[in-house]
């Protein structure tokens, strides 16, 4: 595997990790590497600090970034947005659309839920006047 800091045309910075440099050559080529940020697929390599590992008997502990901290504005706006949702409203998983659908026609009391529903679902809430929007992450999976 091989980790390249990547530009889109927008210069909008991100890494991506790759089988190999053919690997890389090959998904670039055919267009099929995208910018996170702005969904660009005009990609280029940028420069790259190496990886270097500090000596055995360094007198001090190398200093690791916490990976579950967000790393840009738009990542931590985003885990904002998803604490907000998560205290504020209520995860009806599957049953996102059935639910949905019976708040809008009156049959339930009305109250802030998210969850999941197949696109062809949203499309036909959509098209029926129900209001609803995407969220811009996945919701909990809930496991027993």
């Amino acid at each position: 595997m091989i980790s390249y800091s990547l530009r889109c045309s927008k210069f909008h910075g991100f890494d991506s990790w790759f089988q190999s440099a053919a690997g890389y050559e090959s998904l670039a080529g055919a267009g099929r590497i995208s910018c996170p940020i702005c969904g660009d697929t005009t990609i280029e390599k940028t420069l790259m600090a190496p990886a270097v590992r500090p000596a055995r008997n360094a007198g001090e502990a190398a200093i690791k970034p916490k990976l579950s901290a967000p790393a840009t504005e738009l990542e931590a706006a985003l885990a904002e947005l998803r604490r907000q949702v998560e205290a504020n409203s209520e995860y009806v998983g599957l049953n996102f659309a059935a639910e949905a659908r019976r708040m809008h026609d009156g049959d339930i009391d009305p109250r802030a839920i998210y969850g999941e529903a197949k696109p062809a679902e949203a499309r036909a809430l959509i098209e029926d006047g129900v209001p609803v929007a995407p969220l811009p992450f996945m919701p909990p999976r809930k496991t027993n």
